[in-house]
């Protein structure tokens, strides 16, 4: 989510936009992000529909880039504290897809800065049904040709860059080491410098 955040912006900064339109919503300001909520950030939804509701009375709108899995804990507190039954899987994990994560902070937070519309949209489906680019083509290749190359040696794994490893190379990682929950560092300086951009912090 970061590093798309990022890459929107850069693509969003490269565009000829006017500064001040008589169209509100063609103006930079209006299609910029204006908040990154991500598990890794602690989110205090008080605090940021304070901050929010002023961006919205400035540009009319409110564009926030939201991470699978942000304020999960909130929402299962706040559905307790309800009485509201929680939905887990088997294992007893929360099952994302039944409590909706965006559209519950898309409501509140909509009630908190006196939206009267929302829209949530899952860039997973725009992004698994857009054509390969350039970078995709490459990193495709890439993968595969050192796929065919650890087969032919005999390495079974996971083809992709291997983040432990110095330069990170593109290799069979080996399955053992592949787990998820790795949590995303937010004390990177791009990271930091962008939220500062935004008014986030």
């Amino acid at each position: 989510t970061a590093a798309t955040a990022q890459k929107y912006r850069d693509i969003l900064n490269a565009q000829d936009l006017p500064v001040g339109s008589d169209l509100p919503f063609h103006r930079k300001s209006a299609r910029d992000i204006h908040a990154i909520w991500i598990p890794e950030l602690k989110l205090d939804l008080v605090a940021e529909s304070a901050r929010l509701k002023k961006v919205m009375d400035e540009v009319g709108c409110v564009n926030i880039f939201f991470g699978e899995g942000t304020g999960v804990q909130e929402i299962v507190a706040d559905m307790e504290a309800n009485g509201d039954a929680v939905p887990r899987d088997a294992f007893g994990h929360v099952t994302l897809a039944k409590i909706n994560p965006g559209q519950y902070f898309s409501q509140h937070l909509a009630d908190n800065i006196g939206a009267e519309k929302t829209i949530v949209q899952k860039s997973g489906y725009f992004a698994r049904s857009a054509a390969a680019n350039d970078f995709d083509r490459q990193l495709i290749g890439a993968c595969a040709e050192a796929g065919v190359a650890a087969a032919i040696d005999g390495h079974s794994g996971c083809m992709g860059q291997d983040e432990d490893k110095p330069n990170t190379p593109i290799r069979a990682i080996e399955f053992s080491r592949i787990k998820g929950g790795k949590p995303f560092d937010i004390s990177q300086e791009w990271f930091q410098q962008m939220l500062k951009e935004i008014g986030q912090v």
